[in-house]
Order: structure tokens, then sequence, then C-alpha cells
């Protein structure tokens, strides 16, 4: 659905060079991505402030001309077709709304339907499942500038879906959102990205979207590609770790030494003890511990990939090493 052969993007910026005078710069916003994305994926492409996320997203949507490479959307290429691509492609952005401010938002979608010349048969089916799935009946008809910010990103998803795209770029979707409606919202997703239909394509700063939505994870940095594969691919590259709390009945032995495992932590105060998972596995450890102390509680906290993300993000480049 989505080929990128080294696709690039270069802007030209006014640089100071004295008092009166200026020289130009060129800025790599895309330094040269490869990348495939199949039907149906659920694809999670994230990076740093500056990594190149927006700029890609403009590029794949039609709103900007690559420097140099190769980008099909749809088996189309975004700006010299982009009429046609719109037809086929459904956009959300945080911050940017396709509604009509003063209108209630059961007639933004009507006008939608006009915009997309969408059959009112297939509108209409489309509509209910959002209305069932996203509970849009209580404010269709409230002007969308009086909807929660909860409210208009629930709106402005149906609003993406109702031409049917086969193809949707999802822009930083909960940003601000409360966490009732993060989960509604996420959900929604879920259950459409299962059905296989569509090909979602999500960038956030909120990795929870991340692990609940995506298989694949994409990460760049520096306009180039620095990982893609699964989470857990992500969390063996970079030494990722489970934990094991235990509050233990009375303070640990001197030199106790659970083997796969190493101390991370301790709150003597509460016989809290936090081992980090390097060899053993979670039985293997549990039953070790219980063995040799009296253990009043245990649970397993499974690697942030918050830590892991931003370890990544700290690597150095190596293009920009002298």
């Amino acid at each position: 659905m989505i080929v990128m052969r080294d696709l690039r993007k270069d802007f030209t910026v006014r640089v100071k060079a004295g008092r009166l005078r200026r020289h130009k710069r060129t800025v790599s916003a895309v330094g040269g991505i490869t990348l495939g994305i199949e039907r149906g994926e659920m694809v999670g492409y994230i990076g740093p402030n500056g990594a190149g996320k927006s700029t890609t997203l403009k590029m794949l949507t039609g709103v900007l001309t690559p420097s140099s490479g190769e980008v099909s959307v749809c088996g189309l290429a975004p700006v010299p077709q982009r009429t046609r691509l719109a037809l086929r492609i459904g956009v959300v952005f945080g911050q940017r709304s396709q509604l009509w401010w003063d209108l209630p938002l059961r007639e933004s979608f009507a006008l939608l339907r006009h915009v997309y010349r969408v059959p009112a048969a297939e509108h209409e089916a489309r509509l209910r499942r959002c209305r069932a799935l996203l509970d849009l009946d209580e404010f269709l008809d409230t002007p969308v500038r009086q909807l929660s910010l909860g409210q208009r990103m629930r709106g402005e998803l149906t609003a993406a879906l109702l031409h049917g795209p086969e193809v949707l770029f999802l822009d930083e979707p909960t940003i601000g959102l409360d966490v009732v409606s993060k989960q509604a919202v996420r959900s929604f997703l879920a259950e459409l990205g299962a059905g296989g239909d569509v090909t979602l394509v999500l960038t956030t700063h909120d990795l929870a979207d991340i692990e609940r939505l995506c298989r694949r994870l994409v990460v760049i940095d520096h306009g180039r590609v620095v990982h893609d594969g699964t989470i857990e691919a992500l969390h063996a590259r970079y030494g990722s770790r489970r934990s094991l709390v235990a509050d233990l009945v009375d303070p640990l032995p001197e030199g106790f030494a659970l083997p796969g495992a190493a101390i991370t932590a301790t709150e003597a105060d509460r016989h809290r003890v936090t081992f980090a998972l390097e060899g053993a596995t979670a039985g293997a450890a549990v039953a070790g511990l219980v063995a040799a102390v009296g253990v009043r509680d245990l649970s397993l906290l499974e690697p942030d990939i918050e830590d892991v993300v931003a370890r990544l993000y700290a690597t150095p480049d190596p293009s920009d090493a002298p």
C-alpha cells in the first residue's frame, strides 16, 4: 500500500552571517527513507521532535513534494495524483480539523458525503458503525465548536472514515485527551485494524498508543530509519529487562544472590527488593526467591517502552561524527 525508496526532503534556510549578510544552508528533514507497508498493517511511526515524522506524512499525502527518491500510496504518486489519492486515504491531525466549526456534527458528516461523492447507502452504513463504536449519538446535533476535545476527536475519526479510505494516517490522534476518551479512541482503532481492511500509520509521542495498537514499530531519527520491527525486537536490541518486585517478610539476608537476576533497588523500611531479570525466567526467579526467603507479595513489571525509546534517541548519530 505504501512504498518509499530513498525518499528525501531538503529545505533551504537563510542563516545570519554577520550583521547584514545571510547565507543559504540546506537542511535535510528526511534523509533517505526506504520503507514498505503492506495492506492491513498497523504501523507506529515515531521519532523525537524534528526527526522528520510530519514531513514524511506530508509527502505521503501529497502536501509536500519530495526532493528526491520515489514514493507511492495505493499505487499512486501523491503529488501529481493528489486528487485521486484524496479519495482513497483518510487523515486525522490532532491539531487540525476537517469539520465545519459552526455546524452540528451530523451536518458536517452530510457535507463530507457530498465532497467525496459517497453513495447514501454506503455513507449511512459507515456512519452507523462509527456511531455505535464511538458513542456519537449524544452529541451528533451539537455544533462542533461546543464539543469537548474528546468528542471532537471522535468526530474527526468518523469524518476521515466515511468515504471508505484504504489508508488512514493518524498524527497525534489522542493528544490532550482524558483517560476515558483515549480509551475510546484506542478501542475503536484496535477494532478497525483487526478487520484488516484499512492500513493505519500512526505517529504519536504517547507510546501507550503504539504498544496497544501496533505490532510493527518504525523509529526515525535525524531523518533516517533507526529501527523497523516489533516492539519486542526493540526491547531485545536495547537490552530491556523485566523486573521482579518482592515484598519480603524479613530483610533480605546479607550476600543473598538470585541466579539470573540482579538487585536494582531496595527499600529497607518496607523490606521491598527489585530484581532485574537478566538470564532467569520469571518462574525460575520466583521459585528461587520463595525457596530462600519469606515473601509477602510479588509483582512482575514489563519493560517500559518509553525508557527504551529514550535510550535509542540518545544514541549518537553516526553521520555526526567528525
